[in-house]
């Protein structure tokens, strides 16, 4: 399980406004991880992976993260800026390796985001040796009566909820630091607000409570206020939402069959390596990924049907390259970081029940191809009828998504040379 996701900190150019209810506890930045509290394990840990200086939102987030008493945060952070390993940094810092018990409890809300937090912790803790993690996700069955002696668990809101709760082998009076990641789908899926909430509740009043979200509309604010007493805020400027390392670009077709004419043309121009495509339903990725089969592309599925086990062995397939087309329902949209994928397919836009545009489940689609700060390049098959969508999601993130014709090999050749 450990092997699958890694992930790595990034340079960040986007601008942070803090929002702080206590005027007289002091902010201040870093600029070199030797101006924080770290431990020198820590500090290894960092400079082993290559990183020499703090991203943006860590300059302004570590410090508070770290800061005693502790202090809790909501911060709006986008994946690829480095805001995992911010927290993570912060739950290796507040673990005590000499107390052989949970201490620091992250939440996230799919199997695989899981396992990528629980790699960095791996990667950056490697020399912290007595701190050790276990996950509380579907498929690690711990026996009832086991006494947890890891320090750190990373889990989803469900399966930890029935080792509090049903198994009752996690302790949460016990724990001094809570992070919840991916606040925003925790909101949209159906469950997962409440079963977070509901452990939240059991934690002690001292408990450091780190919330991180990609977006800041009222949903998250709301949810945030009822969990997270006198919070210190970290959000991107409006402006800033936009993942400005990735093209985007968007075609027009009258059909699956037109779209995925236009997806071949795609691959007759570029040369594209490792790409993911997404779908919006499990339908949809099946004939996708039975007509890629049958025109000769190796193509791996991943959709939330699949088990523990078949989802694993799809990423790490994937990761190693013996599948070069990953078709994903939006079970991927969040939570998978490989470093080959420089090109994303939108197999029609995300919507929400209401058919309007899903801006949040865009943004993590296509920034599956600007990992790392690389850049990347983003196609959208839309029908006519969706046409709408695209000006939507241009207005609401302040950008430009460029029109091509799928079938003007021309057009696609130049913009292939650019």
């Amino acid at each position: 399980m450990n092997k699958l996701i890694h992930t790595s900190l990034v340079e960040s150019d986007q601008h942070v406004e803090i929002l702080q209810r206590d005027p007289s506890s002091p902010l201040f930045s870093v600029k070199t991880f030797e101006e924080l509290p770290l431990k020198r394990e820590l500090l290894r840990g960092v400079y082993m992976m290559g990183f020499n200086r703090p991203s943006k939102i860590q300059e302004q987030a570590l410090p508070l993260m770290l800061a005693y008493p502790p202090q809790n945060l909501i911060a709006q952070s986008q994946s690829g800026t480095g805001k995992t390993a911010a927290f993570v940094l912060a739950m290796l810092s507040r673990a005590n390796a000499n107390e052989k018990y949970p201490q620091c409890l992250c939440l996230a809300p799919t199997y695989e985001l899981a396992l990528q937090i629980g790699q960095v912790v791996r990667t950056i803790g490697k020399f912290c040796t007595d701190i050790k993690v276990n996950y509380a996700v579907r498929g690690n069955r711990i026996p009832k009566g086991t006494v947890l002696e890891e320090q750190i668990i990373i889990g989803t809101p469900g399966t930890t909820l029935d080792w509090c709760f049903k198994q009752r082998i996690l302790d949460l009076t016990k724990i001094s630091l809570f992070v919840l990641d991916e606040a925003d789908i925790m909101i949209d899926t159906q469950g997962l607000s409440c079963q977070s909430i509901r452990i939240h509740r059991a934690l002690p009043k001292n408990c450091q409570v780190l919330l991180f979200s990609a977006t800041f509309k009222e949903p998250v604010r709301a949810f945030a206020e009822r969990i997270i007493p006198d919070p210190i805020v970290i959000k991107l400027r409006e402006e800033e939402l936009t993942l400005s390392n990735i093209r985007q670009y968007f075609m027009v077709c009258q059909n699956s069959e037109e779209q995925y004419k236009a997806l071949c043309n795609l691959y007759g121009s570029f040369t594209i390596g490792q790409v993911m495509i997404f779908c919006q339903t499990r339908r949809l990725a099946d004939w996708l990924s039975e007509k890629m089969s049958r025109d000769g592309h190796q193509v791996a599925t991943l959709t939330a049907e699949l088990t523990v086990v078949q989802r694993a062995s799809v990423i790490q397939r994937f990761r190693e390259g013996k599948e070069k087309v990953l078709i994903a329902t939006n079970v991927c949209a969040r939570g998978i970081d490989v470093q080959q994928v420089t090109t994303v397919v939108n197999f029609g836009l995300p919507r929400d029940l209401d058919g309007e545009p899903d801006f949040e489940t865009y943004l993590h689609r296509i920034g599956r191809a600007g990992r790392f700060g690389h850049r990347g390049i983003a196609f959208s098959m839309v029908e006519n009828e969706t046409m709408e969508l695209v000006h939507k999601i241009e207005e609401h993130f302040q950008t430009t998504i460029k029109q091509l014709d799928p079938y003007d090999m021309d057009e696609l050749e130049r913009l292939a040379a650019e």
